[in-house]
C-alpha cells in the first residue's frame, strides 16, 4: 500500500462546510501520482517525459462519512488487479481517527497520450503494482 497525507484546504469545502462530492476523485488522482513517485521521474516523467498516462475508463465512489476544512487524512493506493494494458487503482481515504470517508475505484488504461493507443505496462511498472496489491 502506498500512502499519501494531507489536509483538507479551505478552497475544497463547499457551503455545508464539507468538501465537495468531486473533489473525493481528485485527491484518488493524487494518491495516483504520488503511487508513481518511486519510479524515476515519477509521475509527471511518466506523462510528459514519455507521453503516456491512465485515462479513466471507469470510476466508482462509496462516500461514508464527511471531511471539513482542516481535518487530515491518508490517501491509501493499491492495486486490485492489472492486465497487459490496463489495471485497477483502489483509494481508500482515512482521517486521523482511523474513520473511512471514502472508498474508490478506478479502472484505467496504459496509453499514448497522443494517440490515445494502448500500451502495455513496463517490467518497471508491474514491479511497481506487484508491490502495492491490495490485500486479500
Amino acid at each position: 500500500m502506498k500512502r499519501l497525507r494531507r489536509a483538507v484546504r479551505f478552497e475544497e469545502v463547499d457551503a455545508a462546510g464539507i468538501v465537495f462530492f468531486a473533489r473525493y476523485l481528485g485527491y484518488c488522482h493524487e494518491g495516483m501520482e504520488d503511487f508513481f513517485s518511486e519510479l524515476s521521474g515519477g509521475y509527471a516523467g511518466i506523462v510528459v517525459g514519455q507521453g503516456l498516462g491512465f485515462p479513466a475508463v471507469h470510476t466508482k465512489c462509496d462516500y461514508l462519512g464527511p471531511l471539513r476544512y482542516g481535518d487530515v487524512f491518508d490517501i491509501e493506493t493499491t492495486i486490485d488487479r492489472v492486465g497487459t494494458t490496463s489495471c485497477i487503482f483502489r483509494y481508500r481515504l482515512v482521517k486521523d481517527d482511523g474513520t473511512r470517508v471514502c472508498e474508490a475505484e478506478h479502472v484505467c488504461v496504459h496509453a499514448r497520450l497522443g494517440a490515445l493507443e494502448k500500451v502495455p505496462f513496463s517490467d518497471e511498472m508491474r514491479e511497481l503494482f506487484a508491490r502495492h496489491m491490495t490485500p486479500a
